[in-house]
């Protein structure tokens, strides 16, 4: 009788013991592959600035993308050295945007870009794999054919900015719509800083729409009709985004 207490008692003893490993976080069985994330209800967005700037160029569109519904992890801006190649910074962009399709498990990432950041934009989609990773890029006063405003600066940044210079000839050949996402630009005739200002078009885009009112190279991204404008076709099926913008 007490040889079978005993194993009985020893039965139980296993039992809480593997009833414990279940609830206790210190048990190397309680560690488990955590859960997905939710899937995204909105394109997710990532924002690109451009020279002599950082991420909080953003803050007025990514408080207007929340205030429309999108989530704080479907948006990401980060900032950048500015005077280095835009070939390195689209290494960084490469990054990121492996890091969003992994994390949120989605197969394509929204790219809003300003300035110089178009650049880097684009030799990330034509030269690191980002084809077919990017649904749209938008570009706002983008230097997409060079600016003279930028042969006041020596930074590689910049030379890169120059009119007709090698790094803008080889971005630009054969096609300046590099794969298959949405391009779209915006510009302004009051743009200060990209001279020419028709500098930002680029051909093959599904929309170039020059502002109705006159803004300043910083005014493109705090502007609400642009904003609205740039969410539309982020937002739609590319066959609707192209109809919607003629």
């Amino acid at each position: 009788m007490r040889s079978a207490l005993r194993s009985l008692a020893g039965f139980s003893l296993i039992v809480l013991g593997a009833c414990s490993s279940i609830t206790d976080p210190t048990d190397p069985l309680f560690r488990r592959t955590p859960p997905p994330p939710p899937p995204p209800t909105h394109p997710i967005i990532l924002f690109v600035h451009g020279w002599n700037a950082n991420a909080s160029t953003w803050n007025t569109m990514i408080g207007r993308f929340k205030t429309d519904g999108w989530q704080s992890s479907e948006l990401s801006a980060f900032s950048y050295d500015f005077s280095r190649s835009n070939a390195t910074t689209a290494g960084i962009i490469k990054t990121k945007v492996d890091s969003i399709i992994k994390a949120r498990g989605v197969t394509q990432v929204a790219i809003v870009t300003h300035s110089m950041g178009t650049l880097s934009a684009r030799y990330y989609v034509r030269n690191l794999g980002g084809d077919g990773k990017v649904s749209a890029l938008i570009s706002l006063g983008g230097a997409n054919h060079g600016t003279q405003t930028a042969l006041l600066c020596f930074q590689v940044s910049c030379q890169q900015m120059w009119p007709n210079s090698s790094f803008l000839a080889a971005l630009n050949a054969t096609d300046e719509t590099w794969g298959t996402p949405r391009y779209a630009t915006w510009y302004s005739a009051c743009d200060e800083v990209i001279k020419p200002y028709t500098s930002t078009i680029l051909n093959g885009a599904v929309a170039n729409t020059q502002t109705g009112t006159c803004m300043q190279h910083s005014q493109l991204h705090e502007d609400v009709t642009v904003y609205g404008q740039v969410r539309d076709l982020i937002y739609q099926p590319a066959a609707a985004a192209i109809v919607a913008m003629r």
